[in-house]
């Protein structure tokens, strides 16, 4: 399959969001990567329910919505509700994984699970069958502009094996410090979808930017 691109709103100009949404809709990324925080599983806050229900009445492209928080399952159906395509929970946010994973796919959303650096990937082994997305976090989750973790290309090669050996079609997704230098790396070792965040938005040309991340990584 071809390399799905999400930018991530968590490094746009958030008193311009609405054009940066539709500058997105005019670009060659499939994805919008939307990251939910809650100043308590991160020590950050971002968006919320009104703010992910607004920007649906512009954006064309799937909305990845990946929740940074506590008890995701309190929140699943309102983020479906809102306008969520794909709803990715972590790992280590939930005690009752399984119910959760179900929840997100009872609304009719696609569900992934998402993993903290220092998660090993076999946790997933008795839910990958159940999963549309992995999401391998490449830093630490709850700020933007983080340097890329060099672990990350063992933690794909491994999530890529777990998903052959389980007959799972999930999806491995790579969130933080993506860049035309790792993206064909990680890309070689089974990523799927990369979420690119500072390096698409503090370009001076975003669109050329995102085109030049899906030609670097379909060459």
């Amino acid at each position: 399959m071809n390399t799905i691109i999400a930018p991530s709103l968590l490094a746009a100009d958030f008193a311009n969001i609405q054009s940066e949404v539709n500058m997105l809709n005019q670009s060659e990324a499939e994805w919008i990567h939307f990251d939910v925080m809650d100043g308590v599983f991160v020590p950050n806050i971002s968006f919320g329910f009104p703010v992910l229900e607004a920007l649906k009445k512009y954006a064309t492209k799937v909305l990845d919505v990946h929740l940074m928080i506590q008890e995701p399952g309190r929140y699943v159906d309102q983020f479906r509700a809102a306008g969520a395509d794909n709803i990715t929970v972590h790992y280590e946010a939930c005690t009752h994984l399984h119910r959760t994973v179900q929840q997100i796919k009872d609304t009719g959303a696609k569900a992934g699970v998402a993993l903290n650096p220092h998660t090993p990937v076999r946790v997933l082994s008795e839910i990958i069958q159940d999963l549309d997305l992995v999401l391998i976090m490449s830093v630490n989750p709850g700020f933007g502009g983080q340097k890329f973790i060099q672990r990350t290309f063992q933690k794909v090669k491994e999530a890529k094996s777990l998903i052959r050996e389980s007959g799972s079609s999930a999806l491995i997704e790579i969130d933080g410090g993506v860049n035309l230098q790792n993206a064909p790396a990680l890309i070689e070792e089974g990523a799927n979808v990369l979420v690119a965040g500072n390096f698409v938005f503090s370009s001076s040309e975003p669109l050329k930017t995102i085109s030049a991340l899906k030609n670097q990584v379909k060459s």
